[in-house]
């Protein structure tokens, strides 16, 4: 399998592709990395250094790729962060050329927008087009509750206003939607959930929630169930594979008491999933 990764990278830490690209390599996949920032660290810190990429070089990389011939064998493109509207007319350029390169390929949009405790972290215009542009396009998203929320001008809370949220989303162009984070309210007392929905269902998997923030956790989902779900096209085994992963990154990381995630010393995780997590079909 062939993934064309075009997102963010940092030289300290794990997000973006600089989260996506290693956990896929681990599970053997090849990655084609195009990047869109090149920053010392990521913007969590409050302070950075480097450049944002000129869209219009982005879209030269990915003209050189095209030219090595590689887009007949891309498999799924995936995208992350979007950090101005010239990035997204490059993405959606992209997925056009793949696509006719190579029908059977997927498009895969982590549509980052911020989350129910922060709001929107991203330039005012992003919202708009990824609802308006990109979801449309995309074949699979991977939006938390509160990015699934204001791409369907709702409020989901329970599963079945969720399953809802979800239908509303698939309407728009995706066939799959995995919601990363469900924090519904009468789930069990210390744990969180993922949802994805498809057209053969909807499966829910619950997993302990560890309380503390790991920045880049939602690029490593992304990458992994884009890559679970293209290789199996099953939505289940695709979710337990994923929640069993990042539990364990995340739990890694909590115990090392560091504040980056721990991508390296986790690698087993993503090569030999412990499969301790079983989802359960909700629809």
């Amino acid at each position: 399998m062939k993934v064309l990764s075009i997102q963010s990278a940092v030289a300290w830490g794990h997000v973006g592709n600089s989260a996506a690209v290693f956990p896929l390599q681990r599970i053997g996949v090849e990655v084609v990395p195009v990047l869109t920032v090149n920053f010392s660290n990521h913007t969590g810190y409050g302070a950075w250094r480097g450049p944002l990429i000129p869209p219009a070089d982005v879209a030269d990389v990915l003209l050189g790729v095209e030219e090595r011939g590689i887009f007949p064998r891309i498999d799924a493109v995936l995208s992350g962060y979007q950090g101005g509207v010239g990035i997204g007319d490059v993405i959606i350029d992209a997925v056009r050329r793949v696509k006719a390169a190579n029908p059977a390929a997927v498009y895969a949009c982590d549509p980052v927008m911020g989350n129910a405790k922060s709001g929107c972290f991203v330039a005012p215009e992003i919202p708009e087009l990824l609802r308006d542009r990109v979801v449309p396009v995309a074949d699979i998203i991977t939006p938390n509750q509160f990015e699934l929320g204001f791409l369907t001008g709702t409020e989901p809370a329970d599963i079945r206003s969720t399953l809802e949220s979800a239908d509303l989303a698939r309407a728009m162009g995706p066939s799959t939607v995995l919601v990363t984070s469900v924090e519904r309210p009468d789930r069990p007392e210390g744990t969180i959930e993922m949802l994805v929905v498809d057209n053969s269902g909807a499966w829910l998997v619950n997993t302990p929630h560890l309380p503390f923030k790991a920045n880049g956790s939602g690029d490593v989902t992304a990458a992994l169930f884009t890559a679970h779900y293209v290789g199996t096209k099953d939505a289940k085994v695709a979710l337990e594979r994923t929640a069993s992963s990042v539990f364990d990154l995340i739990e890694t990381t909590y115990k090392s008491g560091e504040r980056e995630l721990q991508l390296v010393e986790a690698q087993e995780f993503y090569a030999h999933p412990q499969m301790q997590f079983t989802a359960e079909k909700v629809r």
